[in-house]
């Protein structure tokens, strides 16, 4: 798959994840499980920018003795949300003109 591609479908099944309630990473990895493939390695990287960029806070909460983040989505988060949900819907809509809902 195109990276860009893909990447903007992770930012959404993230961002969709945690659009119900603050989450952590191993949360959001067991809960896109069985969607979308994502690693530990893959996730941070996309939170640390979505908190970059104001999609998404995070707060630090002490966990069997160590420090778990939790991530919450933002105002700013929601609308990127809306917004690449209706850029996956624009997407299936021309792939079934195309292809007639085939591969």
């Amino acid at each position: 798959m195109d990276s860009q591609l893909k990447k903007g479908i992770l930012d959404v099944c993230v961002l969709h994840a945690i659009s119900n309630g603050e989450s952590y990473g191993y949360k959001i990895i067991s809960d896109l499980q069985g969607t979308i493939e994502i690693s530990e390695s893959t996730l941070y990287p996309i939170l640390k920018r979505m908190e970059a960029g104001g999609y998404v806070t995070t707060r630090a909460v002490e966990y069997s003795g160590r420090l778990r983040r939790y991530y919450k989505i933002t105002n700013l988060g929601l609308k990127k949300l809306y917004s690449g949900r209706a850029d996956l819907q624009e997407i299936l809509t021309i792939y079934k003109k195309i292809f007639g809902g085939r591969i």
